[in-house]
């Protein structure tokens, strides 16, 4: 009987190794760029996407940010949040919604390869113009100094944020007591310097 106390624990000790390791978070080759020709531009010279990766990563990162936005009860709201200028009505943005809410303009993107290699299937993620000036992703995982550069960055920054359509618009005071938009998060910055 102590033998197969013995295998049992080794296996149970095994099993939660192999679950420990399966947990961590992955790190890819990641890129921003402000725009989809800025990554065409860096694929025709070699980069570690491929034009079709810019187009189709450029593509889910619009899909993303008129899905997954924030969104504001008012233009001034919404500058605080991201900038003067940096705010558009929802209408303008999607072809529809609402000309009395308010989403911050999409500044770039996030593209990271999660296959690794050059062509691997290639995530996105939308970024905004935080009020300093910085830049973040929808979830507002993380803030970043750039939305141009390169970096190895987590899995979990690639996780689909979840979708504010169809839901209450942020107030000043909602906004305020959630201590803004770009400032929740890890406050890491991947790119520029």
């Amino acid at each position: 009987m102590t033998k197969r106390s013995k295998r049992v624990a080794i296996a149970i000790i095994g099993a939660t190794a192999f679950t420990l390791a399966g947990c961590r978070d992955e790190k890819i080759d990641a890129a921003a760029f402000p725009d989809v020709q800025s990554c065409k531009n860096e694929a025709s010279f070699g980069g570690a996407f491929t034009a079709v990766d810019c187009e189709t990563a450029f593509a889910e990162a619009e899909t993303l940010h008129v899905e997954s936005a924030p969104r504001y009860n008012s233009l001034d709201v919404c500058e605080e949040q991201h900038g003067e200028g940096a705010c558009g009505s929802e209408a303008q943005q999607t072809q529809g919604g609402s000309g009395g809410i308010f989403m911050p303009l999409l500044a770039g993107y996030l593209i990271g390869n999660m296959l690794g290699g050059r062509s691997g299937m290639a995530a996105s993620q939308p970024m905004y113009k935080t009020a300093d000036g910085k830049f973040t992703n929808a979830a507002r995982t993380s803030t970043y100094s750039s939305n141009k550069g390169a970096a190895k960055l987590s899995t979990s920054q690639f996780t689909r944020p979840a979708t504010t359509v169809g839901k209450t618009p942020m107030t000043r005071a909602t906004a305020k007591s959630r201590g803004g938009f770009g400032k929740v998060g890890s406050g890491r910055t991947g790119f520029g310097g």
